[in-house]
């Protein structure tokens, strides 16, 4: 990996080291079948994808859910990607990754917007929990951003300042939180956004995840 850098990495989990977009898929055209509205494409999923999701969802329908719809919605995703992620991977090369900027003495940490009591066996199943100081998971409802997230994460890092911080994700909402904590971001395309989705955030977009860390490392050096 290089020299030793100080670079502390916040990765993202859903879409970024899990190569989950098609359970999200899945899910999200069963919990559209169930209030009856028609199934989404990859391509136009990544086109609309933002948050909250409630705003996502204003995209497809044409107006906001009602309350009644969004607790439908929202329940019946959860309930079918926990069956769809089983058959999940991790992303190609992230094991490696993981294995080399531990080895070369850096730190990294793992937060999510999946919710922290099924994040964290999860993470663990798949064997590399150890590679992070710190995994985290969305705790609260829903829906929402992970800016404020990010804000308690970065502060439990100890003496890992964000300035020293990079965010590797695959969603705009994942370099708003950087912003939002003073750190920097690298967006990857293998998730829930398009490429030209992900230009707008107006930090660098990279097409794998060893594109991703070597760029982390270039904006420290």
């Amino acid at each position: 990996m290089g020299k030793h850098m100080t670079t502390h990495l916040v990765w993202d989990w859903n879409g970024t080291l899990l190569d989950d977009i098609s359970a999200v898929i899945g899910a999200t055209n069963a919990a559209f079948a169930e209030i009856g509205l028609e199934s989404i494409t990859l391509a136009r999923y990544r086109e609309l994808y933002c948050v909250p999701i409630p705003l996502f969802y204003e995209r497809l329908m044409g107006r906001l859910p009602t309350d009644e719809e969004w607790e439908v919605m929202d329940e019946a995703f959860h309930r079918h990607y926990t069956a769809y992620r089983v058959g999940c991977v991790l992303t190609a090369g992230v094991e490696e990754l993981l294995r080399e900027w531990r080895s070369a003495g850096s730190s990294q940490s793992l937060l999510s917007m999946y919710g922290h009591e099924e994040l964290v066996p999860v993470v663990r199943g798949y064997g590399i929990e150890p590679h992070f100081i710190r995994v985290e998971g969305r705790t609260g409802p829903s829906g929402g951003s992970k800016a404020a997230h990010m804000a308690r994460h970065v502060a439990a890092l100890g003496d890992v300042g964000p300035e020293r911080v990079v965010v590797i994700g695959d969603a705009v909402d994942d370099a708003v939180a950087a912003a939002h904590v003073g750190a920097r971001a690298v967006l990857y395309t293998g998730g829930s956004h398009s490429r030209g989705s992900l230009e707008l955030a107006g930090v660098p977009v990279v097409d794998t995840l060893a594109e991703a860390v070597l760029l982390a490392q270039r904006m420290q050096a």
